[in-house]
């Protein structure tokens, strides 16, 4: 085995640099498919298989041969007129190359990157005739990290050139539309910040930067481009986080935001899919907590409803476990945490330096356009949800969600798991961020009291926290806090008999608080009238029958001894699960075919344990609703036929049903 030494000609390897000439070998009965080299020391000819090989070897050695001779003419240029000369020459040759590959227009970008590092001394006319040459290839191309780098100089040092304009700003649009992940280039995302920071020191700039705004919107109801949304939210909390940085890494014994970073990050096992990428991910230490991904849709996860109730701090380990809804896989650490840190600092009150606030001004007040565009706005929601810290221009934003009637956004004023503070702590009374008397946190009450939270669990928690600033609202006459001391003493959720009669005389003191309370005290005799002992066990209600019919029924007499109820086949919603709750021996009760939905559900698993055959066959519930029922320990039959059922809900409710022996799930997903 003596090894094979090349010898001759080709001993040595022959440099793409050192070729001068090369063409297609074209003369009759010439040998096919041949390209034919010149060196300095002779030529060579390559014979290809076919002409579309030779074409392919032709045009890339032409290339080679190019791009060598640009680098080196570039690499150090002699005179300036010439510079530019050449670099529109490479920009036109890559432009109008057959080769159908990325590095034709990545490599002209990096080495007019290298010329542009090396020669620091050119003039701000110099920087800008060189952007406006290479534009044409940023077309469809994102500028390489060297590159962004100094186009984040040109914004700093000249906002007002027109290049940021001209050539900038559909560079910046391509980036929006189609950036994946600024963790893997995060040059991207500062030139994105410094070029919004360049709109905004124009004349008028926030009329500018709203423009630009829109023109990513675009002028339907609909953004058409799904990345835009989360890639101008990660830039913007990046750009909030810088301003605070500085300050966070001041403070003595405080942890540096890079501490902060790996402490603060959840280890995610389904990425959601719009990770809240700012920096570059640090590996995540502390234990893995379970994370919900978002589905594709944004809809709230089906485990909204636990999540939400969750109000408070409330450190016990059984909350602990409870679901959190995405916190971004690397998602920024929460700005609270860093700055309150020691409970003395406000955030409110830290004094930035003036160009941070300048910054900071600028990119709330963008995330405050973002919250105005309805399409948005459950997006916008679930990325903010797990990083709320007060600052004034945010309150807007917040006050945006707590009008939106759609759960998936509104739900996002609540924290993300139990032990934080979500925006619905900050702006409560008492919150740090309250600057009011209360008004939004009346007004997130009563959104969050409006979509299905009539929940013991939501009153609980608010009496346990909230019960000074609900009281002195009500006081004031404020309506949703008068219904919601009206709910806590319908569902009996003050023991405390004292507290008890300072409700009843709060409600007395406004004349919409009197006339709720004597409500409740009709209703409480009608249900003491209609849980009274004796009445039918069983009763069949007409076909046709609507919800107004059955509450007229069960006021007429007394059903303490009603077990079992069908309700089949009428026109029955949830809305009649108010009256059915009311029902303390009810143990069969079938919704056959009715419109009967999932809010329905939520109140009867709340209010009916002794429940023991539920026939939903044909109902509108989904998921959501039925998730309920496995609070609902006594169910032995259950009947989902026709429902939009999910296996894993199945699964689900198998696993915390123990008595459950009759199931129908025929016609539906988990069948």
């Amino acid at each position: 085995g003596e090894c094979c030494t090349p010898t001759g000609y080709m001993e040595t390897s022959l440099s793409y640099s050192s070729i001068e000439d090369l063409q297609l070998l074209a003369w009759d009965n010439a040998p096919k498919y041949c390209v034919q080299l010149s060196f300095p020391g002779g030529t060579v000819l390559l014979q290809a298989a076919n002409s579309y090989l030779r074409d392919q070897w032709f045009h890339s050695l032409q290339w080679k041969k190019k791009i060598y001779k640009y680098r080196k003419v570039l690499n150090n240029p002699s005179r300036w007129d010439v510079v530019l000369k050449e670099i529109r020459a490479l920009v036109d040759m890559a432009l109008s190359s057959p080769l159908q590959d990325e590095s034709i227009h990545q490599a002209p970008l990096h080495i007019i990157s290298t010329l542009l590092a090396e020669n620091s001394n050119l003039s701000s006319q110099d920087h800008e005739n060189i952007i406006v040459a290479i534009a044409p290839l940023l077309e469809n191309n994102h500028p390489p990290p060297d590159l962004c780098e100094f186009f984040c100089k040109h914004c700093r040092e000249r906002p007002r050139s027109m290049v940021v304009i001209e050539v900038f700003t559909p560079v910046v649009q391509r980036i929006l539309k189609h950036n994946m992940d600024f963790g893997k280039c995060p040059r991207l995302r500062l030139f994105t910040q410094e070029y919004i920071l360049a709109l905004n020191e124009l004349n008028a700039g926030m009329e500018v930067v709203k423009k630009f705004v829109h023109s990513m919107h675009g002028p339907t109801g609909q953004c058409p481009h799904p990345r835009v949304l989360p890639n101008l939210v990660a830039v913007c909390l990046a750009a909030i986080y810088s301003c605070y940085e500085e300050f966070i890494n001041s403070r003595d014994n405080s942890p540096s935001l890079k501490e902060i970073r790996n402490g603060c990050q959840q280890q995610n096992d389904r990425k959601p899919p719009m990770p809240l990428r700012l920096l570059r991910p640090e590996p995540p230490t502390p234990p893995p907590a379970t994370i919900l991904p978002l589905s594709a849709n944004n809809s709230p996860p089906p485990a909204t409803v636990e999540i939400l109730v969750e109000l408070e701090r409330n450190n016990n380990t059984a909350n602990a476990k409870r679901k959190a809804a995405p916190a971004g896989g690397d998602s920024e650490p929460n700005l609270i945490d860093c700055l309150l840190v020691s409970p003395a600092v406000n955030t409110l009150s830290i004094q930035l330096p003036a160009q941070a606030d300048r910054v900071l001004g600028c990119f709330a007040l963008i995330l405050k356009m973002l919250s105005d565009y309805d399409d948005w706005r459950p997006a916008l929601a679930s990325l903010l949800q797990p990083i709320p810290f007060p600052k004034e221009e945010l309150k807007y934003v917040i006050q945006r969600f707590a009008e939106d009637p759609r759960q998936e956004v509104h739900s996002c004023l609540l924290s993300v798991r139990s032990g934080k503070d979500g925006w619905f702590q900050l702006y409560s009374p008492g919150g740090v961020a309250c600057d009011d008397d209360g008004e939004l946190f009346a007004s997130m009450v009563h959104i969050l009291m409006g979509s299905c939270y009539k929940t013991k669990k939501f009153l609980l928690s608010l009496a346990e926290n909230k019960l000074g600033p609900c009281m002195l609202l009500a006081l004031r006459g404020n309506q949703t806090m008068v219904e919601i001391l009206c709910l806590m003493l319908e569902y009996n959720i003050i023991e405390n008999k004292d507290t008890q009669l300072q409700i009843i005389s709060t409600l007395e003191s406004t004349q919409v608080g009197l006339r709720m309370y004597e409500q409740l005290c009709d209703r409480q005799r009608e249900l003491k009238e209609l849980q009274r002992k004796g009445g039918p066990t069983r009763l069949t209600l007409p076909s046709k029958s609507t919800d107004a019919d059955l509450a007229r029924l069960l006021s007429s007499g007394s059903f303490g001894n009603l077990e079992n109820l069908s309700l089949a086949f009428t026109n029955v919603t949830s809305a009649c699960a108010e009256q059915l709750i009311k029902l303390p021996s009810l143990k069969q009760l079938n919704l056959w075919s009715t419109q009967f939905g999932d809010a329905g559900l939520r109140l009867l698993s709340e209010h009916l344990a002794c429940l023991q055959v539920l026939n939903l066959c044909e109902t509108p519930v989904t998921d959501a609703g039925l998730l309920a029922l496995s609070s609902m320990k006594s169910l032995c039959s259950l009947n989902m036929n026709s429902t939009k059922l999910t296996a894993d809900t199945y699964e689900d409710l198998k696993a915390k049903l123990p008595n459950l022996k009759d199931v129908d799930v025929r016609y539906t997903e988990a069948w």
